[in-house]
């Protein structure tokens, strides 16, 4: 399992729960839960880590938690 942070929000638009990981652009999946988005965006985040690596593409390290700001 990566450990990159993910984002899970509801999409009012299309119906689901969409899980997004910024550090990975364009890295993201949904489901009809939110666990469900959270195992698909496991999934997707393989995909995008083999994509990369195939294409020679950096993968950037997992920077883990966000800083929060005042």
């Amino acid at each position: 399992m990566y450990k990159y942070e993910i984002i899970i929000y509801w999409s009012q638009e299309d119906g689901v729960f969409i899980a997004e990981v910024p550090e990975l652009p364009g890295c993201m999946a949904h489901g009809d839960t939110p666990e469900a988005a959270l195992a698909n965006a496991q999934q997707a985040i393989e995909l995008w880590i083999e994509t990369a690596k195939e294409f020679g593409d950096p993968v950037p390290a997992p920077k883990g938690r966000r800083l929060q700001f005042a």
